[in-house]
């Protein structure tokens, strides 16, 4: 595969473009649902394929193919050159990409167990372990367990010389469990993805925590409304997720910034006159992409132009100082590409995505910003949420809360919702948990692109404390 990358590499630099690249990207996936003790879902699947992408007369032009073989590679390159030809008659300014020099070389998963070699019944035998659990709670009327992994290869060989190799391995999991009573219906849910083996899988102890999620499920139901009011609210890791990922990660894409994806994904109110002078959070606020960490769904080597992982602040003490970027937009903002071009396949042109997009730690223990906390409100785990395209006004939802009196955790919210305007949420931050509370979440589903593209992201997060948050659903 790659001798198949370095010959097209070759000829499209015969045919005198500006410049171009291939991806061929073999793809394994695998899923397993079970509900209600009954196995709904197994799919496994394999994929292969590549992509040509080529700059020419300043405009752009893509082709793909499942067929791997030599006469097909020309009219794969036949058909981007057309396509560009074509879009040059209609550009607008001239395309200038950001300097790279040749990169070599291969990223590699570090795992520790390859899940597919994990037996199929081992893998059932887990979920239904689970699904049990959650059902000895009496009112849990429906459960849900899964497990998906993914291996991808991707060669990557370019017109700048280039050559690259790169083999992914993903792994992770969800169950779920409903209770309902009189009518009304609450959930509970626990999970979470990483770029690792199976032995992320056993990390998150399901059958260990089933139990809990189906007790506090049953709790919901007969817990207090979360009130209306404003208050201080304490997000955990994983709303903290949620919140990085739509209020930073998003706005800070800089094809959103200058509308490129105004149709589909939407625009961002961080616009370009912000860079370096826009107050975006509290001082204590330090947001960086980060495609080095181990583990984070967004990490790799290179990404889909040949540009290598790297780390770098998005808000730094509070300060917009950076955006996500490709080669073709960082001249915007007079820097080079930030890494951030990926694609979710060989049929897919790259766009500007996330990679991990992490939240510093701040120097709380987590038990003394509860402590410090006169009255307020600790959500956990998203379930649902609302934002508008420009990545300002946002209302979410969550799972389970539990309201906070002098320093202590009380009384359990039912249908918690919070909401807020972007920067002005952010400046209300006073306290972060420390690095023993940091944790790396992996979102496997943040969509953008037409065609629609579905990226693995990653977000390294702690417990944060906003205050004077708008709480509760308006009456």
């Amino acid at each position: 595969m790659d001798q198949f990358a370095r010959q097209i590499a070759d000829s499209l630099k015969s045919q005198g473009v500006d410049y171009g690249d291939v991806r061929v990207v073999t793809r394994e996936s695998e899923s397993i649902v079970v509900k209600n003790g009954i196995i709904e879902a197994i799919t496994h699947s394999t994929d292969v394929g590549f992509g040509v992408r080529v700059l020419k007369d300043s405009a752009w032009g893509f082709a793909s193919s499942n067929d791997i073989n030599n006469r097909v590679a020309d009219k794969v390159i036949k058909d981007a050159l057309s396509i560009a030809r074509a879009s040059s008659m209609v550009k607008g300014s001239d395309i200038i990409l950001s300097t790279l020099s040749s990169q070599q070389g291969s990223y590699r998963t570090e795992v520790d167990i390859d899940p597919m070699k994990i037996s199929l019944d081992e893998k059932i035998e887990l979920l239904l372990a689970c699904d049990k659990a959650m059902r000895s709670e009496k009112k849990v009327k429906v459960s849900e367990a899964s497990l998906r992994f993914y291996k991808n290869r991707v060669y990557f060989a370019s017109t700048d010389g280039s050559c690259l190799t790169q083999d992914f391995v993903f792994s992770g999991g969800n169950i779920k469990a409903y209770t309902m009573d009189k009518g009304e219906l609450q959930s509970r849910s626990y999970g979470d993805y990483a770029q690792k083996g199976y032995e992320f899988i056993k990390s998150l102890d399901f059958t260990g925590n089933a139990p809990r999620i189906a007790e506090e499920a049953a709790m919901l139901l007969v817990a207090e409304q979360c009130p209306q009011r404003q208050t201080a609210v304490i997000l955990d890791n994983h709303q903290m997720v949620l919140q990085v990922h739509e209020s930073c990660g998003h706005p800070t894409e800089l094809d959103r910034v200058i509308g490129t994806e105004a149709s589909y994904a939407g625009t961002s109110f961080l616009t370009i006159d912000k860079l370096n002078n826009f107050r975006y959070g509290s001082d204590i606020v330090n947001i960086v992409a980060d495609a080095t960490v181990p583990g984070g769904m967004g990490t790799f080597g290179w990404d889909d132009e040949g540009v290598p992982g790297q780390r770098a602040y998005l808000i730094k003490n509070g300060m917009c100082v950076g955006y996500l970027t490709s080669r073709e937009t960082a001249g915007i903002v007079d820097s080079k590409s930030s890494g951030a071009m990926r694609a979710d396949g060989w049929n897919r042109i790259p766009l500007i995505r996330m990679t991990n997009i992490n939240l510093e730690p701040g120097s709380w223990k987590f038990e003394d910003m509860i402590a410090d906390t006169e009255d307020g409100v600790f959500m956990a785990t998203n379930k649902s949420w609302s934002i508008d395209d420009k990545r300002l006004n946002f209302q979410f939802g969550c799972e389970f809360a539990r309201k906070i009196e002098k320093g202590k955790l009380t009384k359990v919210y039912k249908n918690p919702t919070y909401a807020g305007i972007t920067p002005q949420f952010w400046k209300s931050c006073d306290a972060i948990a420390d690095k023993a509370s940091w944790r790396m979440g992996g979102t496997p589903n943040c969509g953008k692109g037409e065609p629609g593209q579905i990226m693995f992201v990653g977000h390294g997060t702690t417990p944060v404390r906003f205050r004077n948050v708008q709480i509760g659903i308006a009456k």
